[in-house]
């Protein structure tokens, strides 16, 4: 997952809105969204798999409980560690401890996992959680956003997509999935002045500045967006679009799930 948009707004009538894209090399296998269950643990999520390692980039249950990770882009550190990140998604959601609990469980084995940024909720809290900074922090209501380093860093695009979900917040509108998806399809790249620097080419960093990135130079690029609309009443709405190695719409999947 490359670039969540959100807003976390707990005393609203939709608590919490996520906006993501997950961004990958097209060769890495995965499975899209879909309502799974493990043997360990009789909750229920929804998310997509990767069936390389085994977790999940972003997942939900029905229980109100949201999990999303990104790696964090810094060349300098090396990639490979004992544990997969995804596994730190999927342990939140197939748990029963609070988002907090979650969070503070998981300092002492920062330095097992590649460099990542976690976000999760229990439908009560929201945490932030960044291992290369070994931070843990509560998100404070508002419209965020995440890509690969920090959270709300001044990158280009995030600065877009916070200003978009923004504008769909304060329109009249009610905010609908397919509105999410489609703020996620902005393939614009962002100004040379205005590209951060995280340790890559300028020509990457220029490939990497749009919220949806075709780089099929790298066989690499955005695989999905993600939409989730979390609602005070505890029901939920989840949309997910995949896309070709060439950035075409592909399958499409939609959940609407009722109060548990």
């Amino acid at each position: 997952m490359c670039l969540i948009i959100f807003s976390y707004q707990p005393n609203s009538s939709t608590p919490l809105v996520v906006a993501a894209n997950r961004d990958e090399f097209f060769a890495r296998p995965t499975a899209q969204a879909d309502i799974w269950t493990d043997k360990s643990t009789e909750e229920r999520v929804l998310a997509g798999r990767d069936l390389q390692a085994g977790g999940t980039w972003l997942g939900v249950t029905q229980s109100m409980r949201f999990a999303a990770v990104t790696n964090i882009r810094d060349p300098s550190q090396a990639e490979q560690r004992p544990l997969s990140r995804g596994e730190l998604t999927r342990g939140f959601l197939q748990g029963q401890e609070s988002a907090e609990q979650y969070s503070y469980s998981l300092a002492d084995s920062f330095d097992q996992y590649a460099g990542y940024n976690l976000l999760l909720s229990d439908g009560d809290s929201f945490f932030y959680i960044n291992n290369q900074q070994k931070e843990i922090s509560s998100v404070e209501a508002g419209v965020h956003g995440l890509s690969n380093g920090l959270l709300d860093s001044p990158w280009p695009k995030i600065a877009k997509g916070k200003s978009a979900l923004q504008a769909l917040i304060d329109s009249d509108e009610n905010i609908r999935t397919d509105h999410l998806i489609a703020m996620m399809n902005d393939r614009e790249q962002a100004e040379e002045k205005n590209l951060p620097d995280t340790g890559v080419s300028r020509d990457l960093e220029k490939r990497l500045s749009s919220a949806f990135i075709v780089n099929t130079d790298r066989h690499y690029g955005t695989l999905c967006s993600t939409a989730v609309i979390f609602n005070k009443n505890g029901s939920m709405c989840f949309a997910e679009q995949n896309y070709d190695s060439f950035g075409n719409r592909d399958q499409h999947h939609f959940y609407q799930i009722k109060p548990s």
